[in-house]
């Protein structure tokens, strides 16, 4: 077993007067569960001083979000601390009542958590819930509160900050939701923020500007802040120190610049590895040591130990087998002028407009989410679409996927105009089964009561014109398989895989039925680095063994130009630029690729 690495000691860091802010010794914390008690986090040491940035990370089960759940009390009742100490400002946390917890959470110690719509009341408008967390700790009264909250919007940038007040979760964005958490966390101006995993799911350039007011906020008012996260660009950025997690113990500590620049622990350097950056292939995101993160037999590179490819129970049909090959020189997928029109929320109706008297809507009315796109995808050939939140690149994916209709234009699928073909009607039409998608959160598109076999199966059982029974059973096997998936795992809920199991279940389920053309959609946006590299590597084996061509919808210029032949990048509804992969990453003629591609935060190298 690998010793904790801690090159902390001796660096430039002066501790707050008095002491640190926080400290954390020999933290251990257990759960209970049915099959007895686990130890999810082991003799954690940390130490934070006033107005340092301290990152956490590591993947998916590491700890990093238990260790500070610990800090703040918030544990599920199954959890306990077994052992250590948590002192924060001179308080003992571990030992504290529940009372001085309540009055210490929001006022002293805050934290952003990851999702930021589950972390906020969908019945209440923001304003309110901000309002809720002033009133609580006494920071304004019900005279003045909102003059307050108001204040606080304007300083976390939320554009039309008076009408945001009045907002409900669900009518703003996802970076919009993510502010209004930034908002309640620092609204009582505490002394440490904790933030979990607070960008993901966020486009590059959202990520950026959050974090950018994240650091400058804490900044100015001499916060300490703790930043829990997986991505190591992130924390290379904008941490001052970095404490690297595995499997619930600390396995090394050290300022961020000596940790990313000359990591000692061969864990730290397989995160590090694992990381798309500029100038490196797919393959190069692997461990050095194939053994530490096998690849399943369809995605082991030929000859790795460990991946000589497996007999299947029958020979691997080739996408769209029975369909007529498409004549030379053919695109499979052909989008012209692709148009998709909106009415903007609150554009009074015609009818209205009539029985007040006003004048029929003007043409700012109308939301256009795409507007006028023409692309191609070739038979075998991968195409990234890239660009930041609301670019259109998921409603053009929705639209080719037929599951939304298009205001205007036309989409050729193998010499077919499927775009003619209303969405509604296409679900039973022969070319259904021909594009597939694998979704951008697949806890939300799996069915919570389907086992992994039945989501696997369900389009076998819908479209491939199979009854159940030991066929069945036999081709979501061999999918299974196909996607390194462990047959044990077939029978297990959703709820009971991991994020890189569930995301290895929404592939299968993609492929089962054999497409010409899948459309992955931010596959990867959620997943470790570690995981995401093998994904990323299962994909694009699974390309070359099935014949398969991918639409590939991503925000991140890194990972699309490692599993991309052709990138489109978009904005605001348009296609700004277009070319090789290679080409539009080092030399990006548009100045909006150039600003996408300066977003991206990646560890020196």
């Amino acid at each position: 077993m690998h010793g904790v690495v801690d090159v902390k000691a001796g660096a430039a860091k002066s501790e707050a007067p008095g002491g640190p802010l926080l400290e954390v010794r020999d933290l251990t914390v257990e759960f209970a569960t049915r099959r007895g008690v686990v130890t999810a986090v082991s003799q954690v040491n940390l130490t934070l001083t006033k107005g340092e940035t301290l990152g956490i990370v590591g993947e998916s089960g590491s700890g990093k979000s238990v260790t500070s759940y610990t800090v703040m009390r918030i544990l599920d009742r199954a959890g306990r601390i077994a052992e250590g100490s948590i002192t924060f400002s001179g308080l003992d946390v571990a030992h504290a009542s529940e009372r001085q917890m309540r009055d210490l959470r929001g006022r002293e110690m805050s934290m952003i958590f990851q999702n930021p719509r589950a972390a906020l009341n969908p019945i209440r408008t923001v304003g309110h819930q901000i309002g809720d967390v002033l009133l609580q700790h006494v920071q304004a009264q019900p005279s003045n509160v909102k003059e307050k909250v108001i204040d606080i919007l304007k300083q976390v940038r939320i554009a039309r900050p008076e009408e945001r007040y009045h907002a409900y979760p669900f009518e703003l964005s996802g970076g919009m939701c993510q502010r209004i958490v930034i908002a309640l966390a620092l609204a009582c101006r505490p002394q440490l923020m904790i933030a979990d995993e607070p960008t993901t799911g966020l486009d590059v350039t959202t990520q950026k500007a959050v974090m950018d007011l994240v650091t400058e906020l804490t900044r100015e008012r001499g916060m300490s802040t703790i930043l829990i996260t997986h991505d190591l660009g992130l924390a290379a950025a904008y941490c001052d120190t970095v404490m690297v997690m595995e499997k619930g113990k600390v396995v090394e500590t050290a300022p961020a610049e000596r940790i990313f620049r000359d990591p000692q622990h061969p864990y730290t350097r397989k995160l590090m590895r694992a990381t798309p950056r500029p100038g490196i292939t797919l393959k190069d995101l692997l461990p050095e040591d194939p053994a530490e993160t096998p690849l399943p037999a369809a995605a082991a590179p030929a000859g790795a130990a460990g991946g000589e490819a497996l007999p299947l129970s029958s020979p691997p049909p080739q996408a769209g087998e029975g369909a007529a090959p498409l004549p030379a020189g053919v695109p499979l997928l052909k989008v012209e002028g692709l148009l998709k029109e909106y009415p903007r929320q609150g554009a009074p109706s015609a009818f209205l407009a009539g029985l007040f008297g006003k004048k029929p809507p003007p043409e700012e009315a109308i939301f256009r989410a795409v507007d006028g796109i023409s692309f191609e995808v070739k038979k075998g050939e991968s195409v990234g679409l890239v660009g930041e939140s609301g670019c259109g690149k998921s409603t053009t994916s929705t639209i080719v996927m037929r599951l939304i209709d298009p205001t205007a234009g036309k989409i050729t699928f193998a010499g077919e105009d499927i775009g003619a073909v209303p969405a509604k009607d296409f679900a039973h039409h022969p070319m259904r089964r021909r594009i597939q998608m694998v979704f951008q959160d697949p806890t939300e598109s799996l069915n919570p009561r389907y086992t992994a076999e039945r989501a696997i199966a369900d389009p076998l059982l819908r479209m491939g014109g199979m009854s159940g029974g030991a066929k069945l059973r036999a081709r979501v096997e061999e999918l299974a398989e196909m996607v390194g998936l462990p047959q044990n795992l077939l029978e297990r809920f959703p709820h009971q895989l991991s994020g890189g199991q569930k995301a290895r279940v929404g592939i299968a389920r993609a492929i089962a039925l054999d497409p010409d053309l899948v459309i992955l959609d931010e596959p990867t946006a959620a997943l470790d680095v570690s995981v995401q590299a093998v994904v990323l590597n299962l994909l694009e084996e699974l390309k070359h063994r099935l014949g398969m061509s991918y639409l590939f919808v991503s925000h991140d210029l890194h990972v699309v130009g490692l599993l991309c032949d052709r990138v489109i990048v978009m904005r605001q509804g348009r296609i700004v630029e277009e070319g090789r992969s290679q080409q539009v990453l080092e030399a990006p003629k548009d100045a909006y690729t150039r600003e996408l591609i300066a977003a991206i935060p990646h560890p020196p190298v």
